[in-house]
């Protein structure tokens, strides 16, 4: 079904048009059937399906009849700041032809600018928990002239602990039946159902079945490697496959720091990201690496969900993941908007374990490749190393020698 189907206001038509949106994905066709009703809904959705369109088209539409000072708020609900940040996005796009005013919230950045947003008044306000409460908690948001809430990423909200926080938001919110409520979770599980049937108003619930979570257009690719020679494996892929962009993963924030040094260190332009860096520093190397100005980005599960890049080539598990939904979530990065992509997994001593959940998980088995001695590349930062190891010591000696001499 296309969106030239829908019985939409034309400026929003418009917006969509622009954006390149034609047809319909089945989550978007699904959900807009219900929501455009007024209705509630509690989505399972993967990443890469559209959802963030199908809420927000959802939003405009239903928002649109209303006059700015009758106009009731809508309030979106992210995990963390980089997906408020491309929520916030995405909603300018679609909002191009409109007037809606549209805003995002979140901690680790001063309060100057988005207090003065606020002031000034915004109809779509995108953030995260903590910042959410605490402006409500100052008086400087009136959740109660809350009229259309959507829990995104709703899983993650609650895996990162959030839970209590978005109960404290919901009990400032008008009850549930004087709302319009949307959840979206790469699945929904108990706890997301609980929060569904306790928060949202008679709610229309849309799955998708693990099988389908990953993407026909992904092609999957797993090798069986010793930890030791790992690097080496993944820099002979790199040669062989020669992926204009990739997605590098790894489980801990201190191996995706030297990794992405040593990928520097064998000519690859590379950066990582990890929770750790200043909100400034992630903004900047996710807005680089989206806009082209280095090829590959060394990432923990911090940058799995929300992360939207158009024409990312390549996903690889250079730890695989001890979540099994993170595996999905990961190589959603790729073949995104019906493009095709690759993502490869090393299994080594470490992760390995973890397979067999991940494909039970996806329902499939992951094609396993050869690691054929060919296929493994030689590591210039073992020399680099070496050469800087033997430097200092050289730069020591002639100091050691002038105090034996004394």
């Amino acid at each position: 079904m296309y969106f030239n189907e829908l019985n939409l206001n034309p400026e929003l038509l418009r917006g969509i048009s622009d954006r390149g949106y034609t047809e319909m994905t089945p989550v978007q066709e699904q959900t807009l059937d219900v929501t455009l009703q007024g209705r509630d809904v509690a989505v399972q959705s993967q990443t890469g399906t559209g959802k963030t369109a199908a809420f927000l088209i959802t939003l405009f539409e239903r928002m649109l009849p209303d006059s700015p000072p009758a106009r009731k708020k809508a309030l979106v609900i992210a995990p963390t700041r980089e997906l408020a940040v491309q929520i916030e996005g995405e909603a300018r796009l679609l909002n191009r032809y409109l007037r809606f005013s549209v805003g995002s919230f979140y901690g680790g950045v001063g309060y100057a600018a988005q207090l003065a947003l606020l002031k000034k008044g915004v109809d779509i306000i995108v953030g995260t928990p903590g910042r959410l409460l605490d402006f409500s908690g100052r008086g400087l948001l009136r959740l109660k002239e809350v009229g259309f809430l959507v829990i995104d990423e709703a899983d993650r909200l609650f895996d990162m602990g959030f839970l209590p926080d978005i109960k404290r938001l919901l009990q400032k919110m008008p009850e549930r039946s004087c709302r319009q409520s949307m959840l979206f979770g790469a699945t929904l599980n108990r706890v997301s159902r609980k929060i569904a049937g306790q928060y949202l108003h008679n709610p229309t619930f849309i799955e998708v079945t693990p099988e389908q979570m990953t993407v026909d257009t992904i092609s999957q690719e797993l090798y069986h490697v010793k930890s030791h020679i790992k690097l080496n494996l993944l820099l002979g892929i790199l040669q062989k496959n020669d992926p204009r962009n990739a997605l590098i993963f790894t489980n801990m924030r201190h191996v995706a720091f030297r990794l992405a040094k040593k990928l520097e260190v064998n000519g690859y332009r590379c950066q990582y990201l990890t929770g750790d860096l200043a909100q400034s520093a992630r903004l900047r190397i996710i807005n680089d690496f989206t806009a082209g100005k280095f090829p590959f980005l060394v990432a923990t599960d911090v940058a799995a969900r929300g992360l939207h890049i158009d024409g990312l080539e390549m996903v690889i598990n250079y730890d695989l993941p001890q979540d099994r939904e993170n595996y999905v979530h990961r190589i959603g990065r790729t073949a995104r908007a019906g493009n095709s992509g690759k993502a490869i997994s090393l299994a080594s001593e470490g992760t390995a374990e973890h397979l067999e959940a991940i494909e039970a998980f996806i329902g499939m088995k992951i094609p396993v490749q050869a690691a054929a001695s060919d296929l493994f590349a030689t590591d210039m930062s073992l020399e680099y190393e070496s050469r800087k190891r033997s430097h200092k010591t050289w730069r020591k000696k002639p100091a050691f020698a002038y105090s034996h001499k004394n």
